[in-house]
Order: C-alpha cells, then sequence, then structure tokens
C-alpha cells in the first residue's frame, strides 16, 4: 500500500506536468498561429510541386541554341526576389502573378549580357503579354541612367527596365548556387516557382528558345 505522503507528491508532480505542459501546447500553439501569417500560409498558397510536371515538360525543348538549360529537380518559390521597378518603386516576382516570366540579370560592364540584350527585346516583342514577360534587371552599381542609355543606343524599346543598384538580387541566387556570374536567366511559371535557368548568354528569340518558352505556357 503506497503512503499517503508519497501519493501527495505524486499528485503535486502530476499537477506541475499538467501545467509544464498547457505552457508548451500553448506555445506551440503561438508559434503555429504566427507562422500561419508568414511563410507556412504564403507556402500553401503557393504550392510549387506543379513546378516539377511542368519542368519535365519543358526536356524535351532543352536543345540547340537552349541546350544549356537546366530544368529544376525540386521546386522552389522566388517570391524574395526584389528590385526596382521602371518608376523606382519595390517591386518583385510576387507581383508577377499569373505571368510566366524569363528573369535575366545584367550589366553594362558584362560584354555577353550586352550581346544578348536585342535578343531578349525581340522575344519580349513577340511574345511579351498578359501571360508571359521578359523581366531583365539591370544590376550597375552607377547611375541607372547609364543603362538606360546603352538600352537607348542599341534600341531595346520593349523591354521595361527593372534594376537592383544594391546588387542583393543577383547575390542571393548566388547563395542559392543559381547564379555563377552574369548574365543569368530564370524562367519562372505563372505561380512564382522557378522551372530552370540558364548560365552564360542565349539566343532568347531562337526557335529553340521560343519553343521552350511555348511550352512552359501550355503547360
Amino acid at each position: 500500500m503506497i503512503p499517503d505522503f508519497i501519493k501527495a507528491r505524486r499528485g503535486v508532480a502530476l499537477l506541475g506536468l499538467a501545467a509544464i505542459g498547457g505552457v508548451v501546447a500553448g506555445a506551440i500553439a503561438v508559434y503555429v498561429n504566427s507562422r500561419d501569417t508568414g511563410n507556412v500560409a504564403e507556402l500553401a498558397a503557393h504550392d510549387c510541386s506543379a513546378a516539377i510536371q511542368t519542368a519535365g515538360l519543358l526536356e524535351p525543348e532543352i536543345q540547340g541554341d537552349l541546350a544549356a538549360f537546366r530544368a529544376v529537380k525540386e521546386p522552389e518559390l522566388l517570391h524574395d526576389l526584389v528590385f526596382k521597378a521602371p518608376d523606382e518603386s519595390d517591386t518583385g516576382i510576387a507581383d508577377f502573378g499569373g505571368k510566366t516570366v524569363l528573369l535575366n540579370l545584367w550589366a553594362t560592364w558584362c560584354g555577353p549580357c550586352r550581346a544578348e540584350m536585342p535578343a531578349l527585346d525581340r522575344l519580349q516583342a513577340e511574345l511579351g503579354g498578359d501571360r508571359f514577360e521578359v523581366v531583365a534587371v539591370n544590376i550597375d552599381t552607377s547611375s541607372r541612367d547609364r543603362a538606360q542609355a546603352f538600352l537607348d543606343e542599341i534600341g531595346v524599346s520593349n523591354l521595361a527596365f527593372y534594376a537592383d543598384p544594391s546588387t542583393g538580387i543577383f547575390n542571393d541566387l548566388k547563395r542559392r548556387g543559381l547564379a555563377l556570374g552574369l548574365p543569368v536567366t530564370l524562367l519562372i511559371d505563372a505561380q512564382g516557382c522557378r522551372l530552370g535557368g540558364l548560365q552564360g548568354p542565349a539566343e532568347w528569340d531562337s526557335e529553340d528558345a521560343k519553343s521552350l518558352i511555348q511550352a512552359a505556357l501550355d503547360a
């Protein structure tokens, strides 16, 4: 038979554990609720699992001028990529919801970037619209006027002028292993999920490039 004083101690211990359990449960509830208003809610609203299937549909189109393009193996939301809009207000990939985006990072000091810019401009002229946009982000750290003057000089007229003089977008992609240098170009679906990318320049208005992008639009 268990003495009364031992029973009393057990009762106190159980009450203590119950109290601790209540505190922990409350903390977990608060943590989950706070996350529901942040990343968890965003991930739930923007599931990137469909990007894997779309990326698979791109594989047969990866050839010729786009042979260096690499489709994704794992889904990845890119809504945290931000830069400046043409009016110098803040914008980013999250603001292009509903559009497939070809995100290109370039600089005036980058020879291959300068060489491929007319092709990107022609691609925007041909395919750009409600469902697709070429988003070329200049990362020159000096005056944006220099970059704009370069585009005017070579006759680029279809690309909106996006910029990030802080180079934050490039450094972010570099940390993720998605940018080894310039130019770098990422294909992003209408939900903001990365479908694939290409390091270095490409003939972005070629039939190979247009077939790849059309496959993404048709998925």
